[in-house]
């Protein structure tokens, strides 16, 4: 099956450079170019990609504005964009229904690898965003009342599940943590993400910490 991708980003190199990568690759197809969100958003709406790659900083809509919009009205996945590893924008972003945050000194390699990721329903996020998200909670800069009440759906072990979610666990660590299978793990990070009503684990990471689940050094 092919990935269709919109690159959205206002400088002209940068996305002529992104899409060329992409276009190489047998099963991506970059089906529109834009140089800024209102395009972006235009472009989504008029193909309905898989996949839109969208830089944060753009002139007239931002990416964090364009990648609200595409969310909200689309099942298309967004990748934000950064030249920085510490951007302010960061949490705004993935609270906006982000996938994923890539530095676009990315290497080529790594670009593919996070859209065909993405595509296929995870999330990523470079390391440095990472700690960026990170130190945002335990500042407490990124940090809203607690809402434990939100996890009253959960079982037990989906509750679990989430916690070491938010450590960062891949499926197969989580699978070990809990002595369950890896199919296991999948169904249980589904229905957290089901009765959350949560786009992707990202986002997931993000309500651990907001209801209190996940403590910022605790781990």
């Amino acid at each position: 099956m092919t990935i269709r991708v919109v690159v959205a980003d206002d400088q002209e190199l940068v996305r002529a450079g992104f899409a060329m990568i992409l276009s190489a690759q047998p099963d991506i197809e970059v089906v529109a170019e834009a140089g800024d969100g209102f395009e972006a958003v235009g472009a989504v709406r008029a193909h309905e990609p898989d996949v839109v790659l969208l830089d944060i900083r753009m002139p007239g809509m931002d990416g964090i504005e364009a990648a609200r919009i595409v969310c909200a009205e689309t099942g298309c996945r967004v990748v934000m964009l950064t030249t920085f590893g510490q951007d302010d924008h960061v949490f705004e972003a993935l609270r906006a229904g982000a996938s994923g945050f890539l530095l676009k000194d990315v290497r080529r390699d790594d670009l593919v690898h996070a859209v065909r990721m993405v595509a296929a329903g995870d999330s990523l996020l470079a390391p440095s965003v990472t700690r960026t998200l990170i130190a945002a909670f335990t500042s407490g800069a990124a940090v809203r009342p607690p809402q434990a009440g939100r996890l009253d759906a959960l079982t037990a072990r989906e509750r679990e599940t989430l916690r070491l979610l938010a450590q960062g666990l891949t499926n197969g660590e989580i699978a070990a943590a809990l002595v369950v299978s890896e199919h296991t793990v999948k169904t249980h990070v589904s229905n957290v993400l089901t009765k959350l009503g949560l786009r992707d684990r990202a986002q997931a990471v993000i309500a651990a910490y907001e209801t209190g689940l996940a403590v910022p050094g605790r781990i």
